[in-house]
């Protein structure tokens, strides 16, 4: 298929349709793998029947075990109820009481031909869910999971009765629904800026005083973003302008706030003034689909406006993000500097948000990456460094990296990527499948289970795989028909023309100072690479041993190098032999004639360069920290292991470490204005892990007054036994101003700690590190010289002091002077300990002579 190049004023929705047409039904047909990677079509029927029965086994454990709570907690086998379970931080706001995975659900339900299934959901949801609930939500969240599931689902209820087959009773009930969410989200956009607040309550709104919320004065790029397809929808289907109109104006003040030298955003921005919190910019976490959005509303609205600024960004992204394979954070005001050595895993989607805009080398590159990161570690870990080794253990069964697989298999035919699929099926039914469900992988490092299966799971993992492996004859709709949400939920393309769209844009007249081949266009392989159907392949060899997962071991030596050493070459040898650098002559080993012919000119010499090749070791090794609780009932009898932070009071410096009193800090979570501020005041504060970085929350407690802060992990049943520790990371700005002492308990030891100080109100601690604890036992090892002599001959000034006496008998005394005269002798340890006990211990001495 040639490239399609659609400008400004062409008809949009022939664009759309074009689009799409060359998304979903890709552009090389019948490309035979050029690395020997084929799947007949027999292999991906088998495949395909897996993954629905794996769907049928992850949807029916909800409705069996969890039905009508949010979520399915699959080690647990029940439903997951806010307040009843113990609170997650910001994970739970997502959970309202509207039954989040049945509704997440719905339209994969279609998708996957489980019709019946469908309209019975679709019955229970018009009946069982009610939204004027007293929860405070996420915004975001709710828009991406609640609202977009009840439009995809009304646009496939819509469908069906228009066929005639089924849901013949529908009467728009579910965009009702919708509706009625929508109006429930509305007062979060109340704010000076247009840009909304993070929460709101579903029955109070924001600015109630039985709300609860609306305090938060913070939200991320991708929560204010990402409003504009869902609302957009929600406004051309129920005829209602004001959703698409609030949605806008978030984008065009997000737009208006870009840095305009670089071009980049953000990650954190202020709701009322609009300054920019955490100024990292990147295309993962936080902001990640913000990006997706634009280029999404250009092609679902038909709005140019969307698409010159994703041009921008794009760009940008491009020039100071994107370092092949790798996508690495960088300061907005100063793009030329990376922010951090780890990347995060939800910008696994961003290989196919490139397939969207035709530029598939990087995309290539990056899923490249990301695959062989996944061969190490048997899914991706939440966060990994630039040398692929883990930085966040988790994994939440997270479906981006099946998003992106899908769509380059899509815009490429290769059938590379249906192996890849393949590998997360088998991945997926290997280490995360449990009887009640699928349950999420806590860290990749142990393969240990978290008691969650988010709603996600169903609504985005399994309509990514099942498209991978189906031909459009297996669909019971025609897929070049929609566009996905960030959600996955579906959305009709022909929304463009559904209603023309919302006036008042203010959006400044900005004019794109370069364009590229893929401005206005969609992906063409042959315009990118002419008559080269293995493309894909070169690309990626280039990749394929790059954590050095299933590289064949090579060990050489020596390696050779050429020095251009002149004249007589001796002050450059001297000057390198400084630098530690030892060379050999290699006079002694044999080169074929053309090899000495080539070295022969004056002042060129091959040397050996002999160097010891050993395991470095691991980067910012972790040391222990404890919280010791040492008043009255425990006295330092219950010991906590704590993991320590890269920023605050370095304890290791602290001779005895630091002593007070613990209190939980108002909110728990210490995001918001402290409520407590007062009682806090010399006390070490008990703060739970989420909804903001470690650094903000330090920051707030630190101006309250506390004199240390314990972070407690918000995943339930996560332990210091069966998670490696971690440091605590700052928020990508200068830490220097944090000076108090911050360590992190996992859940299960910090329940503990919850749990003596709700019993006995007043609660001492003392944070070290674990070398120092108090009342452990310590040893030193005294060393000493002895000699052997018989009785009566040691000296006078030898009876002095302490003296240790062996006493020998028989044949054994002079087999041990045999002995001793043939080796050095050795040194005896004396290591007294608290029950002053003495141990002798023996060990080689290098110098004998020398002084203990």
């Amino acid at each position: 298929m040639g490239n399609k190049l659609v400008r400004g004023t062409h008809s949009f929705k022939a664009f759309a349709m074009v689009l799409a047409t060359v998304l979903f039904s890709g552009l090389l047909c019948g490309i035979v793998a050029q690395d020997g990677q084929t799947m007949s079509a027999e292999e991906k029927a088998q495949i395909r029947e897996k993954i629905l029965e794996m769907f049928d086994h992850a949807y029916g454990s909800y409705m069996k075990y969890a039905y009508p709570a949010d979520e399915l907690m699959p080690l647990s086998c029940r439903g997951r109820v806010r307040g009843v379970e113990p609170n997650r931080g910001d994970i739970d706001d997502s959970l309202g009481k509207f039954s989040l995975t049945l509704i997440d659900t719905l339209d994969t339900l279609v998708l996957l031909n489980r019709l019946e299934d469908f309209e019975e959901a679709v019955k229970k949801t018009v009946k069982d869910v009610k939204l004027d609930n007293d929860v405070v939500v996420s915004v975001f969240e709710t828009n991406i999971r609640v609202l977009g599931g009840l439009l995809g689902a009304h646009v496939m209820a819509d469908m069906l009765k228009q066929r005639g087959e089924r849901m013949q009773w529908y009467n728009d009930e579910l965009l009702h629904m919708a509706k009625d969410l929508g109006y429930r989200l509305l007062p979060a956009f109340n704010t000076t800026s247009g840009l909304p607040y993070p929460r709101v309550n579903l029955r109070y709104g924001v600015v109630n005083p039985l709300s609860r919320t609306g305090t938060e004065t913070d939200t991320c790029t991708a929560c204010a973003g990402t409003m504009i397809l869902e609302f957009a929808a929600l406004s051309r289907l129920s005829g209602n302008s004001v959703f698409e109109e609030h949605a806008r104006k978030a984008l065009d003040v997000l737009w208006e706030k870009r840095q305009r030298g670089s071009d980049l955003m953000g990650t954190v921005i202020n709701i009322h003034n609009g300054d920019w919190v955490r100024r990292d910019s990147g295309v993962g976490a936080g902001i990640d689909s913000y990006y997706e959005y634009l280029m999404k509303a250009y092609i679902l609205l038909g709005d140019n406006v969307y698409l010159e600024r994703f041009n921008t960004h794009y760009s940008a992204i491009m020039k100071y993000i994107s370092q092949p394979p790798l996508l690495l954070n960088v300061h907005m005001h100063n793009p030329t500097v990376n922010v951090r050595s780890w990347m995060d895993s939800l910008l696994a989607f961003f290989p196919g948000l490139q397939v969207l805009r035709g530029d598939l080398k990087p995309a290539i590159e990056t899923h490249e990456m990301l695959y062989q990161v996944t061969k190490q570690h048997k899914f991706l870990p939440e966060a990994f460094t630039t040398e692929f080794r883990v930085h966040w253990g988790q994994h939440p069964l997270r479906p981006e990296f099946a998003e992106s697989t899908y769509f380059l298999y899509k815009a490429t035919g290769d059938p590379y990527y249906l192996k890849v699929g393949q590998s997360i099926v088998e991945k997926l039914n290997a280490h995360a499948r449990v009887p009640c469900g699928f349950a999420a992988v806590q860290d990749v490092r142990t393969g240990t289970h978290e008691d969650r299966m988010d709603s996600f799971f169903l609504a985005e993992m399994f309509k990514y795989l099942y498209l991978l492996f189906s031909e459009k004859s297996h669909l019971p709709f025609d897929i070049d028909d929609y566009i996905f949400t960030t959600e996955a939920h579906l959305l009709p393309v022909s929304l463009s023309t559904a209603q023309p769209p919302c006036e008042g844009n203010n959006t400044e007249p900005y004019i794109l100072q370069e364009e590229d081949l893929f401005t206005h266009s969609c992906p063409s392989t042959q315009t990118l690479f002419p008559n080269n159907p293995s493309f894909a392949k070169t690309i990626r060899d280039g990749y394929k041993y790059l954590t050095g997962v299933g590289r064949a071991p090579h060990i050489s030596p020596i390696r050779g190098i050429e020095l251009p050493l002149h004249d007589t070459g001796m002050e450059p040898v001297e000057f390198l032999r400084n630098m530690g650098i030892s060379l050999t002559s290699l006079t002694d080993m044999t080169y074929s004639s053309d090899s000495r012919a080539q070295d022969s000119q004056k002042g060129i010499y091959r040397v050996k360069l002999v160097a010891e090749v050993r395991h470095t070791p691991e980067e910012d090794e972790v040391v222990p920290h404890i919280v010791q609780l040492i008043s009255p009932p425990f006295l330092g009898r219950t010991v906590l292991t704590a993991g320590p932070a890269k920023f605050g009071m370095d304890l290791t410096k602290q001779e005895h470490g630091v002593k007070g009193s613990i209190m939980k800090s108002v909110p728990y979570t210490a995001c918001g204005q402290i409520e407590n501020a007062l009682e806090l005041q010399g006390h070490i504060a008990l703060a739970l892990r989420g909804d903001c970085m470690f650094a903000v929350k330090a920051r707030r407690l630190q101006e309250a007054g506390v004199i240390g802060i314990i972070f407690i992990d918000q995943r339930e049943d996560s332990s210091s036994a069966e998670t490696p520790l971690f440091q605590m990371v700052g928020d990508g700005e200068s830490t220097e101003d944090i000076t108090v002492p911050l360590v992190f308990l996992f859940s299960r030891e910090g329940a503990v700690l919850s749990a003596a100080l709700q019993e006995h109100q007043n609660v001492d601690v003392l944070l070290l590190p674990k070398e120092r604890q108090l009342g452990k036992e310590k040893t030193e090892k005294l060393n000493i010289k002895f000699r052997l002599a018989k009785e009566g001959e040691l000296e006078d000034h030898e009876t002095d002091g302490t003296t240790i006496r062996l006493v020998l008998e028989g044949d054994v005394e002079s087999e041990v002077e045999e002995e001793m005269s043939e080796v050095v002798p050795p040194t005896t340890c004396i290591q007294p300990s608290v029950a002053d006990h003495q141990e002798l211990c023996r060990s080689e001495q290098k110098n004998p002579e020398s002084t203990p």
